[in-house]
């Protein structure tokens, strides 16, 4: 299967681009892996492939066609959706913007595409503060994450509005307090670094608190061999590959998403063959997306 996808990649001059919670064997096929910020950066790159494979979620599909819609963008399984995206719809967005007609408007880009297209700017969790701190506004509109809407307002002096109230992703959103103490029992002097998604409670209990892509930085550049990582499960696949000889422990052996794990390598092989599922969006929404896109990522 994987040398028969090798020989498809080549023969459609295709990209494999994978998240780093896709499971450990799309992430040894991969051509790049990433955090959500990675790949919109890789995404903005790809200049001579004809074909990209995403294996991740509906959002992060609909960014790379909207950076690139000259292409075809193929994800494996259209089912794979983002829970937390598709809890902030646009009609709701725009209610709160009517109520705050002052506010600069940041969504994560963990939003659906419907959403982007009102945002003033995206942001990812590694960049999140940064971009609020640039913003002109002293009120931003944030989501649909309230976990990363209360992590940045405790680190800026702006005043954060979360869009939906309760929007979360569910995976990080059940970490907690508990799940730590329980580990420090278990691994007593490990360092714990959980994500921003996870409760505010979690993250004040944690050492780090760091985006998958700074959990990587992070545990490559130190001195110590073990990590309990509070994050979804794979992540610490593309450390064993990338970081071979640390030990890396989950905070919780439940932290997986389940529609990462829609993906495997049969419907890669398929994608392939076929072309499709065709990720594409109305011209009007990619258009006022990709200014919100390009303002987070010219910063």
């Amino acid at each position: 299967m994987i040398n028969e996808i090798k020989k498809l990649k080549e023969e459609k001059n295709a990209i494999i681009l994978a998240h780093n919670y896709q499971p450990k064997e799309i992430q040894e096929i991969a051509d790049f892996l990433g955090d959500s910020l990675e790949l919109c950066i890789k995404a903005s790159e790809i200049k001579d492939k004809d074909l990209v494979i995403f294996c991740g979620v509906d959002f992060m599909a609909e960014t790379a066609y909207i950076l690139n819609p000259e292409k075809k963008i193929i994800i494996p399984d259209l089912d794979a959706d983002c829970e937390m995206a598709n809890m902030l719809h646009e009609e709701e967005l725009l209610e709160s913007m009517k109520e705050n007609p002052d506010a600069a408007v940041c969504l994560y880009v963990n939003s659906i595409a419907e959403a982007k297209q009102h945002a003033t700017t995206l942001c990812t969790s590694a960049n999140a503060v940064e971009i609020v701190e640039g913003l002109d506004a002293d009120v931003v509109l944030f989501g649909p994450d309230n976990n990363l809407a209360n992590h940045v307002a405790e680190k800026t002096d702006k005043t954060i509005i979360p869009v939906p109230k309760g929007g979360h992703c569910y995976v990080h959103d059940a970490l907690t307090v508990e799940d730590i103490e329980a580990k420090r029992k278990e691994y007593p002097g490990v360092e714990i670094i959980c994500h921003p998604e996870c409760k505010i409670e979690v993250q004040h209990a944690c050492d780090q608190v760091l985006s998958t892509g700074g959990m990587l930085k992070y545990i490559k550049n130190s001195d110590k061999e073990e990590f309990i990582l509070g994050t979804e499960v794979d992540m610490i696949s593309r450390l064993e590959i990338e970081v071979p000889g640390k030990k890396i422990y989950p905070l919780s052996d439940e932290a997986i998403c389940k529609k990462m794990k829609f993906h495997n390598l049969e419907k890669i092989k398929e994608a392939l063959e076929n072309e499709a599922p065709i990720v594409s969006l109305p011209d009007e929404v990619a258009a006022k997306s990709l200014k919100a896109v390009e303002n987070m990522l010219n910063k």
